[in-house]
Formats: C-alpha cells, sequence, structure tokens
C-alpha cells in the first residue's frame, strides 16, 4: 500500500487556527504524529480515539510505526504535524528522503525566521538562513568568514543564543547585533529581545527561539590574499616553523581547494595553512592534526585572531591516534590532504592517508632541499607514491629571497 503523508504547519499558538479544508483533512482522520509539543496543542481538535505517534529520537523507530500502522488500520494516509513550513528545514524533507515513493502533501505556515522577521519589521529577502537544529557550526562559520550582514539562525539546546554569541565574540565578530524570538506565535509567551552579542552570553532563553543577527554598518571581508608571516604566533618564535606565505598560496592552489570538501592539514604546528585555507575557502572541513601539544593554544591563537572559526585541532600522533569521526560529505573522507611535517615516517603517513583518502582526492607536500637535512623527503615520497600505487603530478620547483628551494608535491589517487 503506499503511503500518503499529509504534514500540516502549525506555530507555537496554543489555540492555532486551521482553514476550512485542513479542518476536515483533521476530523476525518485516523493516525496522526508530530512533537509532544505539537500533540498538546493540537490536541483539543484531534477526533475521538486517533493513534498518536511521537516523533522522537530514534527516527527509525518512528518510521517503522508509521509503516506498521498503515499496516495493521489499513490506511495510507498519516496526518503529520510540523513546526511552521515543513518543508523549510523541516519534517516534510525527512520525509521524502526516508519514503521516496510516498505522495506528499504540504499545508505550510509561517516559519519562525519569518515570523521573528515580521515582529521586528524587517525586510529577509537578502537573509542568510543557517540551521544549528542538530547540526554542526560549519554553515554558520562559513556565513561569518564571509560577512554576510544579515544571518537567520535556527538553534537548538546546544546552540543557543548565548553560546552563538560566545563564539562570535571568541573570533572577533563584535559588529553583530542578535535578535532572538521566544515562542513565537504564542500570544502569552512570545517574546522578542534585540541585544549586542555581549549582553547575550549573560542571557538564558527558553526554547523554542530562533534568531536574527545582523551589522548596523556592514563591513566588507577583511581577509587578505597571503597573510604575513610575521602576523601569526609562532611556535617558539621560530620563524623556521611556518610554511612560508607564497609557498602557502602554491600549496593551497595544488591542493585545488575550490572544489574540495574536507582537507588534512597534517603537522599544521602554527595552523597558518589550515588559517589560510578556510579563510579563502569557507565552506572547507578543516582538520588540523599536530604532535605537539603546545601548538594547540598557538593554532586556537592564530584562528582567533584571523577570524576564522570551525578548524578541527587533533593532538596527537597521527599514526596512533584514531582518526575524526566519519561526518559530512562522502562520510568524512579528505579528499584534500597537507603534509606539513613527518618526522621521518612519511610512507607510514601516506600509508595511513591512503587508507580513507576520497576517490578523487589528492596529497600534497613540500621538499626542502637543504645541506643540513638528512633526510631526502622527496626519495621518501617517491617510494611511497610506487608503493602504494599513487598516480604522481609534475612536480613545481620554488626559490625566494635566499632560502633553500622547496619542491612542492602531488600526486592522486
Amino acid at each position: 500500500m503506499k503511503l500518503r503523508f499529509i504534514v500540516i504547519g502549525i506555530t507555537d499558538h496554543p489555540k492555532p487556527w486551521f482553514p476550512p479544508e485542513v479542518m476536515e483533512i483533521i476530523k476525518q482522520g485516523k493516525v496522526f504524529s508530530g512533537g509532544k509539543r505539537h500533540h498538546e496543542i493540537v490536541a483539543p481538535l484531534l477526533p475521538k480515539e486517533v493513534e498518536w505517534i511521537d516523533i522522537t529520537v530514534p527516527l527509525d523507530t518512528v518510521f517503522k510505526k508509521y509503516q506498521l500502522s498503515s499496516l495493521n488500520s489499513h490506511l495510507s494516509t498519516l496526518i503529520v504535524f510540523a513546526s511552521g513550513d515543513p518543508l523549510f528545514f523541516g519534517f516534510a524533507n525527512t520525509l521524502k528522503r526516508e519514503f521516496p515513493g510516498a505522495e506528499i502533501i504540504v499545508y505550510p505556515t509561517f516559519n519562525s525566521l519569518q515570523l521573528l522577521a515580521h515582529r521586528l519589521v524587517i525586510p529577509y529577502h537578502d537573509m542568510r538562513i543557517v540551521s544549528l537544529t542538530g547540526r554542526p557550526w560549519q554553515e554558520f562559520d562559513k556565513a561569518l568568514i564571509e560577512r554576510v550582514g544579515k544571518i537567520g539562525v535556527l538553534t537548538d539546546k546546544e546552540h543557543t543564543p548565548a553560546a552563538i554569541a560566545q563564539r562570535m565574540l571568541d573570533y572577533c565578530y563584535e559588529d553583530y547585533i542578535m535578535c532572538v524570538g521566544e515562542h513565537l506565535g504564542n500570544p502569552q509567551k512570545e517574546k522578542v529581545t534585540t541585544l549586542p552579542l555581549t549582553d547575550v552570553v549573560r542571557q538564558s532563553f527558553e526554547q523554542p527561539n530562533c534568531l536574527i543577527l545582523y551589522t548596523l554598518h556592514a563591513k566588507p571581508s577583511t581577509k587578505t590574499f597571503g597573510i604575513p608571516d610575521a602576523a601569526f604566533t609562532l611556535l617558539d618564535g621560530r620563524e623556521k616553523m611556518i610554511t612560508k606565505m607564497p609557498v602557502r598560496l602554491l600549496t593551497l592552489q595544488a591542493l585545488d581547494l575550490p572544489k574540495r570538501h574536507i582537507l588534512w592539514d597534517i603537522g599544521a604546528c602554527t595552523g597558518s595553512v589550515s588559517i589560510e585555507a578556510k579563510l579563502q575557502f569557507p565552506h572547507l572541513q578543516v582538520e588540523a592534526f599536530e604532535i605537539r601539544p603546545e601548538c594547540e593554544t598557538i593554532i586556537q591563537e592564530n584562528a582567533r585572531r584571523f577570524g576564522t572559526p570551525g578548524i578541527n585541532i587533533h593532538i596527537g600522533d597521527f599514526l596512533t591516534s584514531p582518526l575524526p569521526q566519519q561526518k559530512g560529505v562522502g562520510n568524512g573522507s579528505p579528499d584534500a590532504v597537507f603534509i606539513g611535517g613527518h618526522g621521518g615516517r612519511l610512507k607510514e603517513i601516506m600509508a595511513k592517508v591512503q587508507t580513507i583518502l576520497a576517490p578523487d582526492g589528492v596529497i600534497v607536500m613540500n621538499s626542502v632541499i637543504a645541506p643540513k637535512v638528512t633526510t631526502d623527503s622527496h626519495q621518501l615520497w617517491d617510494e611511497a607514491c610506487a608503493a602504494l600505487g599513487l598516480r604522481q603530478d609534475p612536480p613545481v620547483r620554488i626559490q625566494f629571497n635566499d632560502n633553500h628551494p622547496i619542491t612542492i608535491l602531488r600526486c592522486r589517487r
């Protein structure tokens, strides 16, 4: 039997109004579903002796109940209540994904960010929308780095207005005003608050809430293409412990980052490559690996100095540490890897990288040609590529000022 879902959007109003067409659908319904809050709101409108299926995690259990209910009752139609517009980061999208053959009919109402914009009487056609409801920070960080002037944010119990404000202050995005809407649509509980970020971090707000961020004087992006080496905090002040700016930019070019999704920076040290990459390509998920514990503070300091949230730092021996949990595009497999340091264990590192590298992934390393370098990293690279069956691209050799020549090496699966 083909499943049929009728998804009805509601606000937080305790006495919702529906047009006659929707009221007739509710009147004829036998099986209903929604969150517990939705059930409390619509319970007085439901017919007697109906089945209600709570939407709770794990959702797989909910979906099995949908299938069983339709079989047991010989009914193919389930009526689902969802917040706002069910197609706006909403449950109708989940149903489309989980039941691709089902018929879905949607009766939307205003979503929470629309309601908040209406209360503030501000246009929202130019607003960047970010959902942090059960999602990581990545899209929010991207909006900050791109200096978006107006950002609408869907929150959850972890990504609260206070947590969002603190993250923005930590990375020097203090020039935003935050407007928070609580219980939007509920005439008794609705509240809209507008505060500077420094005040928001000391406030708590009731769930459900959402927020809009805007700048009174929108600033263009201040990022530069090529951060001066002297601007970074260095490891023990050692100028040699950083990928020099000209080499750094050529390295980013070799990594082909515009079309990449996940960058691993192995031997990150000061974080210069990770930071430059994230600033230039905010869509990237960046994982920085470093064996020296003292570098964690250095990377964090540099990331905050240059307004670069979203760099995930992993301290420990890359060869013995567990890999990051597999999330994101391609199940979290990196499609761009830069090896900035290897401690003479290049072959082992490349072998471990190859086990998880995306099918179209690239690995890049810079080989220094210097008299005091005892390990020929270029030779180790050639041997590793041959042993692992990796295809090498033609190397690029550069030299600037009085520095030793550097060869930029790249290979791919």
